[in-house]
């Protein structure tokens, strides 16, 4: 169950992300948002180019800012590519792994108190087998999302690494939503990843250990999305409602 719920949470980091940034670039200027995660897009730029590289597929059109004015980031992924079905899912994987592993090394680096000391540790560690269980699970999401802004509130945000980490999770976290173009790859590689390491934890306990090691962090960067979900949609929904009134009035 512990692998399963891994490949869970992975669905919800990518979908939040996903949903963070379209609620983000509504509210703002698409090239403002891309400029402020632009930390994340070169994490996530490079895992994109590792796993062409890898894959023997050619570089081509790639750059952290586009010309155009939304300034989106450009990731081509040739099709078909060389390698039909591992080749994808690398491509697609890649980004997601670079983004995760840099906020693992910031979270150990500069944010192991509010990581580890924030509460946000606990996200369930097995799929909810009941309706009940489910409605358990959302709540807790909300919890955490409470947890995380409590942590926030009393952390030293004056202190530069504690600010560091924070914008750096921010960034990560968000780029973490699969490039245009990459998204079936994206979704097909976190299923065949949970499927891998569900098959080699199974027999290996270093692999298990290490996803338990890294559930704080994985908690970390879930109730980091679900939190800027729901503050998103908070101001998006408050900016729509003064411009009906502002029409109507």
């Amino acid at each position: 169950m512990l692998f399963a719920a891994l490949t869970l949470w992975l669905f919800v980091i990518i979908f939040a992300a996903s949903g963070v940034h379209a609620l983000w670039s509504a509210l703002l200027k698409p090239r403002v948002v891309n400029a402020l995660l632009l930390p994340g897009t070169l994490v996530a730029q490079l895992g994109h180019v590792f796993g062409l590289l890898i894959t023997g597929n050619e570089i081509s059109n790639t750059r952290l800012m586009s010309d155009d004015p939304k300034g989106e980031p450009t990731a081509e992924t040739p099709e078909p590519q060389k390698l039909p079905i591992i080749g994808p899912v690398l491509v697609g994987l890649l980004p997601i792994v670079f983004c995760g592993a840099c906020l693992y090394a910031a979270a150990n680096t500069w944010g192991a108190a509010i990581v580890r000391g924030s509460g946000v540790a606990g996200l369930p560690q097995e799929l909810p087998q009941s309706l009940s269980s489910f409605w358990d699970l959302l709540r807790r999401l909300i919890s955490m999302s409470e947890e995380l802004l409590g942590a926030i509130i009393h952390s030293d945000l004056p202190n530069w690494p504690t600010a560091l980490f924070f914008y750096l999770a921010v960034c990560l976290t968000v780029r973490m939503a699969p490039f245009e173009g990459n998204k079936r790859g994206a979704i097909g590689a976190i299923v065949l990843a949970g499927l891998i390491v569900a098959i080699v934890g199974s027999w290996a306990g270093s692999v298990r250990e290490f996803v338990l090691q890294s559930w704080a962090v994985l908690s970390f960067a879930v109730a980091t999305l679900v939190f800027l979900l729901l503050a998103s949609l908070l101001v998006y929904g408050t900016v729509e409602l003064v411009r009906i009134l502002a029409r109507n009035g």
